[in-house]
C-alpha cells in the first residue's frame, strides 16, 4: 500500500471548517452557548452562599459545570486525529433544527396542553430528527419519559404541574 493513500483525502475547505463541521465540537459550542445564554440571563439572580442557597444558586453552578462540560468536549472534538468532517453534507440541519423544535414545543405546550401532551411532542418532534427510528421505540421512549417525568416532578417533589389537558 502506497504512503499517499493512507492519507486522509484534500479538500479544498479551510481546516476551521473542517473542524467546525465535527460533531464533539458541534457540541461542545452549543454546550457552551446554552450556558453562557443561562448564566447572562440569570445574571440578577440572588446566589446565597452554600449554607444558606438562594434561588440562583443551583442553576448558575449547573450552568457553571455544563459551561466546562462544554469546553471540554470542544477541547476533544479539536484534538481529534483526523482533521474531517462528522458531518455529511445536508445530513446535519434535520437535527440541529428539530432537537430545539421539540425542546420549544415542550416548554410552550406543558402550561397549555399539560405534561402528557408535552412529553408527547417533545418526544415526537424529536425522533423525527433520527431517520431510522422505529414507531414501536418512540412510543416506548415517549411512555418512559412522560412517567418518569410524572413521578419525579408530580409524586415525588410535589410541583403542581397539570397532568392532563383541560377539556
Amino acid at each position: 500500500m502506497a504512503v499517499h493513500e493512507l492519507r486522509a483525502p484534500q479538500t479544498n475547505k479551510p481546516l476551521w471548517w473542517r473542524l467546525l463541521t465535527r460533531r464533539d465540537v458541534l457540541a461542545g459550542l452549543l454546550f457552551m452557548t446554552v450556558a453562557l445564554v443561562g448564566l447572562w440571563v440569570s445574571r440578577d439572580y440572588p446566589i446565597g452562599t452554600a449554607l444558606r442557597m438562594s434561588t440562583g444558586y443551583v442553576p448558575r453552578l449547573l450552568l457553571w459545570a455544563l459551561l466546562l462540560l462544554g469546553g471540554a468536549i470542544l477541547v476533544s472534538g479539536i484534538r481529534a486525529a483526523d482533521a474531517g468532517s462528522d458531518l455529511e453534507p445536508g445530513g446535519a440541519w434535520r437535527p440541529i433544527i428539530l432537537v430545539p423544535a421539540a425542546l420549544v414545543a415542550f416548554a410552550l405546550g406543558l402550561d397549555s396542553f399539560g405534561l402528557v401532551v408535552a412529553c408527547a411532542l417533545l418526544v415526537g418532534i424529536g425522533s423525527l430528527a433520527n431517520r431510522d427510528l422505529r414507531l414501536v421505540d418512540v412510543i416506548g421512549a415517549g411512555l418512559l419519559l412522560t412517567f418518569m417525568t410524572w413521578a419525579i416532578f408530580v409524586w415525588a417533589l410535589g410541583l403542581t404541574i397539570r397532568v392532563w389537558p383541560e377539556w
